[in-house]
């Protein structure tokens, strides 16, 4: 049979379309990507990928290294978050799947207690907490009460713990949080869910194969009494490709409710441990290698690396005027804010700051504020992620945030209102569900997309400023179209 394309002409198109991506290496992203800055773990896991290629992990009776190597990547990261032979798991897809089944484990156990005659069970959490939470809550039918934090990111120990009751199936604790880095106060809240008799889960997605290592933090993970199942990503400092995460349970009857399990139809018999069926193997293959490769010892001295370059930023930033670091990070991240006692002259807008900084060539990720249930309001901020990559630019990084800085120093924020000016004269935003063209027409009349071509602007201040200040279902479904607009067949 005679392909329909030239292979070689396909790849190089691929080329041509990777070349428009932002980069993957290198350390100018500080988001999304995690570099460790060693090309021949990423050498590794391409071939880990190739030689499973073909593999189903839907089985491991069938494709037994499959077997093999989730055992030993559970193994390996059950040694490094604290747990006992008591503790199982399973290797998932991603941090969002591994959220998701620890609600959908805690809910399903829920239900089948006595606590389940109260009503609809609730997912208890600081506001904080990933949004993969409220998509499970979202998704398994739970109630979500999120608790208000700080202005530090900062969550009140006691004020989760007041709210625990019968009704909570789960509550959960981040080891750090993302938006802020704050490291919940997991063995307070742990301890109080343990004598309620409720599973607490730490989100360690992010920080679970770093903070292992980080300096002088108190226990967070199955060192702590109380603690149910923690979820941590390879994908993030584990540094495999995508996706592949770690979901950690202790006790083996609370991970066998995780499962799901079906011989009532004429095919053969289903036993899904995860949310998917079929799936790849590459991204277990590719992070089962780089742990063999790595280590604890690797493992370490990269996350040494992050913790070198993440103080060495905190110390540039803390240096610029106008601009302050949220809080006092746990990890790799930063978060970082206006300085409001500083003159307004002075003040750096940290959504123009991050877009100036783009400009540069450095990509950072812009986060909105937030108005909490209880009247306070979370400034707007604007997120780093360190990799270990990020020692070898400090200087050239450090000189882009600080020349950044300056050229937008003294900006106000963008008002909503000019925003929404650039709507056409008349229009009013609706208050109710609005269809495909209507989410475009408005997309495309504040700037943020063409009709024509779906392309994004260069600044992303405007539409951050919006985020923040229209009704949320209303972002939330101008987002959706957004998305669903860039992917659609031109």
């Amino acid at each position: 049979m005679q392909l329909a394309n030239d292979p070689a002409g396909i790849l190089a198109r691929l080329a041509e379309l990777r070349a428009a991506d932002a980069p993957t290496h290198g350390g100018h992203v500080l988001s999304y990507v995690y570099d460790s800055g060693l090309a021949e773990l990423d050498e590794l896991a391409a071939a880990a990928i190739r030689a499973v290629q073909p593999v189903n992990g839907l089985d491991p009776t069938t494709f037994t290294s499959v077997a093999v190597m989730e055992g030993e990547v559970v193994g390996f990261a059950r040694d490094l978050l604290g747990g006992d032979s008591d503790v199982v798991g399973s290797v998932t897809t991603g941090g969002t799947e591994s959220c998701l089944l620890a609600v959908k484990t805690a809910r399903d156990l829920w239900n089948a207690s006595s606590a389940s005659a109260t009503g609809r069970p609730r997912l208890l959490a600081p506001v904080t907490v990933h949004a993969a939470f409220q998509k499970a809550a979202h998704y398994f039918g739970l109630e979500l009460d999120l608790v208000p934090v700080g202005q530090d990111g900062r969550v009140d120990a006691a004020t989760i713990i007041s709210r625990l009751g019968p009704d909570v199936a789960l509550v959960v604790v981040s080891a750090p949080s993302y938006p802020h880095a704050a490291l919940d106060p997991i063995a307070k809240v742990a301890a109080a869910a343990q004598a309620a008799g409720i599973p607490c889960h730490v989100d360690a997605c992010i920080g679970g194969w770093v903070l292992p290592f980080w300096t002088g933090l108190p226990a967070w993970d199955f060192r702590v009494p109380g603690v149910t199942s923690v979820s941590a990503d390879l994908h993030k400092f584990g540094y495999a490709p995508k996706g592949v995460s770690v979901l950690l349970q202790r006790g083996r009857d609370r991970q066998r409710a995780q499962f799901f399990a079906t011989t009532r139809w004429p095919g053969y018999p289903v036993v899904n441990p995860t949310m998917l069926g079929s799936k790849s193997a590459g991204a277990l293959a590719a992070g089962w290698a780089i742990t063999h490769a790595l280590g604890r010892d690797g493992l370490a001295a990269l996350a040494q690396s992050c913790e070198r370059a993440t103080s060495a930023l905190i110390d540039v930033i803390g240096s610029i005027e106008g601009l302050r670091v949220v809080g006092d990070p746990v990890g790799p991240l930063i978060a970082v804010a206006t300085d409001a006692t500083a003159e307004a002259s002075a003040q750096v807008d940290p959504h123009h700051w991050a877009d100036q900084v783009r400009a540069h060539g450095w990509l950072l990720q812009l986060q909105p504020g937030l108005a909490q249930s209880d009247g306070t309001v979370l400034p707007h901020t604007t997120h780093l992620t360190i990799t270990p990559v990020t020692e070898g630019v400090l200087p050239e990084l450090s000189a882009a945030l600080v020349t950044a800085a300056d050229e937008v120093r003294g900006i106000p924020a963008v008002s909503p209102a000019d925003v929404l000016g650039a709507l056409p004269a008349g229009f009013a935003l609706p208050s109710g569900p609005i269809d495909s063209e209507t989410a475009l027409a408005i997309l495309a009349g504040i700037g943020l997309v063409s009709t024509e071509s779906g392309g994004l602007p260069d600044r992303m201040a405007p539409f951050l400023a919006l985020v923040s200040a229209l009704p949320a279902p209303l972002t939330e479904r101008l987002l959706t179209e957004l998305i669903a607009r860039v992917v659609e067949p031109r």
